[in-house]
C-alpha cells in the first residue's frame, strides 16, 4: 500500500498514525461490517473506514439497498459512497466486528428496520465488538444492547440511553467490554484508536443483558 502525501491527510488522522497502524496491522485477517444508510455523518464513516483498512482489516459497507448512499456534513449534503453488500444478503457470522456511524437520519432509519436491528443484535448476542458514534447508539437501544452498559453518544440522545437502562457519560470515548462509543466527529481520533484496540481482541461474552432475541409467536 502506498501512502498519500502528508498534505492529503484528513486533519483527524495523521501520517504518523497511519504508518504506526501499517507497521502493526493489528486487524490483519479481521472482517469488519459497517452498517449505514443515507444521511450518515460523512467523517464518521470515512475516517474510521480509513483507519480500519490501514490497520489491516477487510471492510464491507452494508446498507438496506444496493447502490450509493448519501453522506452529510452536519446538515449539508456531502459525497455519495458506494455500498458493498445489501443488508438482506449479509450474515453476521461472516464478520468479526461492527461499526455504526452516526448522523441523524442514518441511525433513525436503521432502527426502524427489523432486519437492521436483528443484524446488530446478533453481534451483541455473539459477543462480537461493536463501535458506535454520535447517534449510532440509537440502533443499539433498539437492539436491546444498552441495558447495563456504560456508554456515550451525541448528547441529545442521552435520555434515550438512560431510559433503555444504560449509563450515559460525557467522555470522548468509552469502552465497556466489547462496546466502544464516542460523541461526535471531534472524538474520532480517540474513537479510532480504541475501536482498533477492541476489534483486535475479538469476541467475548455476550453484550447487554437486554440482548435476547424476541420470542417467537
Amino acid at each position: 500500500m502506498t501512502l498519500p502525501s502528508g498534505e492529503n491527510y484528513p486533519a483527524n488522522l495523521s501520517a504518523d498514525s497511519d504508518v504506526t497502524l501499517l507497521m502493526k496491522l493489528p486487524l490483519d485477517s479481521r472482517h469488519v461490517a459497517i452498517l449505514v444508510t443515507d444521511g450518515f455523518e460523512q467523517s464518521e464513516l470515512e475516517l474510521p473506514l480509513r483507519a480500519l483498512e490501514l490497520a489491516g482489516a477487510k471492510v464491507t459497507i452494508i446498507s438496506p439497498a444496493a447502490g450509493e448512499i448519501q453522506g452529510m456534513h452536519h446538515d449539508e449534503k456531502g459525497d455519495l459512497f458506494d455500498t458493498d453488500l445489501r443488508l438482506d444478503l449479509a450474515d453476521p457470522e461472516d464478520f468479526d466486528a461492527l461499526l455504526l456511524p452516526g448522523g441523524l437520519a442514518n441511525p433513525d432509519t436503521l432502527r426502524s428496520l427489523p432486519a437492521a436491528v436483528s443484524f446488530v443484535r446478533e453481534f451483541g448476542l455473539q459477543g462480537k465488538p461493536i463501535a458506535a458514534i454520535c447517534h449510532g447508539p440509537w440502533i443499539l437501544i433498539e437492539a436491546g444492547l444498552v441495558e447495563g452498559r456504560r456508554l456515550t453518544s451525541w448528547p441529545a440522545i442521552q435520555t434515550d440511553i438512560r431510559n433503555a437502562g444504560g449509563e450515559w457519560v460525557d467522555e470522548e470515548v468509552v469502552v465497556d467490554m466489547k462496546l466502544v462509543t464516542s460523541r461526535q466527529p471531534d472524538d474520532i481520533p480517540a474513537f479510532n484508536s480504541k475501536m482498533i484496540e477492541v476489534f483486535s481482541q475479538g469476541a467475548d461474552i455476550p453484550l447487554g443483558v437486554g440482548a435476547q432475541p424476541p420470542l417467537e409467536d
